[in-house]
């Protein structure tokens, strides 16, 4: 039985649509989408609706968030201070080039880790776990090309809808997985965590089959114990869209929204 990841009631009663929220796309020279939901309430903030539930991309490293469950079910994982020994080969980012926890991989989202992991946990059972999820599934079956690239490579897609019902899934423990599973992924997506919020993500960064830079980042923010699930998703010119921008646009969007200070 597939598990379904998307928001099936995302619909004109519980969507607001927010399109002052485009401004902060155009000032940074993107297109994209965001949309926050708030559970307490059951209702959508949303800019770009057609995009947000209609559009699929790859997923880039926010898929180190289903990677890591499944190599921790499987035990190809042990937990988050297993250490993957650096392979040698000098990448352009620097934290890549050395032994990397878990943990650490996750945090500044190391592909040669998590390409190693995929490999441990093989082809077959990879896409069985995704077929049980029903992982970026929801226009067309998610199909494994290369183990250890395809959620870089454009083998597979899911939408901002999807990844917004993945995180708020993983969030409640509604996910097919030991509650450890889930537990230390939940605690190594927290990046913020102060007095007034907590700020849980995974990024990604990668390139759309057009050419185009494509940004992630996907995930919640806590305030006063209310939880609120988003995803940001983004794209634009290769040579002129730098990572940076998703999170200059998620900061801005929060803020606007009145987030991170406490009062939600």
């Amino acid at each position: 039985m597939l598990l379904t990841i998307g928001f099936a009631s995302c619909s004109p009663n519980n969507v607001t649509i927010d399109n002052s929220l485009e401004k902060f796309f155009t000032d940074n020279g993107v297109k994209g989408t965001f949309g926050i939901y708030n559970n307490g309430t059951n209702e959508f903030t949303i800019y770009n609706l057609s995009r947000f539930k209609d559009s699929a991309y790859l997923p880039a490293s926010t898929f180190k968030i289903v990677n890591s469950l499944i190599g921790l079910e499987t035990g190809r994982i042990s937990d988050e201070k297993m250490i993957i020994k650096w392979d040698g080969i000098t990448r352009p980012i620097a934290d890549w080039n050395k032994d990397l926890t878990m943990e650490q991989a996750f945090k500044v989202s190391a592909v040669p880790y998590y390409q190693e992991v995929a490999r441990r946990i093989g082809k077959d059972t990879m896409q069985s776990w995704l077929d049980s999820l029903g992982y970026a599934s929801r226009y067309t079956t998610a199909k494994i090309g290369m183990i250890d690239t395809f959620w870089l490579d454009n083998s597979i897609k899911i939408t901002a809808d999807e990844q917004v019902g993945l995180v708020k899934k993983l969030y409640f423990d509604q996910l097919p997985f030991q509650k450890r599973s889930m537990r230390i992924v939940k605690d190594v997506m927290v990046m913020e965590k102060n007095s007034n919020y907590t700020l849980a993500y995974k990024t990604g960064w990668g390139t759309a089959e057009n050419g185009n830079a494509l940004g992630w980042i996907v995930g919640w923010v806590e305030e006063n114990n209310h939880q609120y699930f988003f995803a940001l998703n983004i794209d634009g010119p290769q040579d002129t869209t730098k990572p940076e921008v998703r999170m200059t646009i998620l900061k801005d969007i929060l803020n606007q929204l009145g987030f991170l200070k406490g009062k939600m």
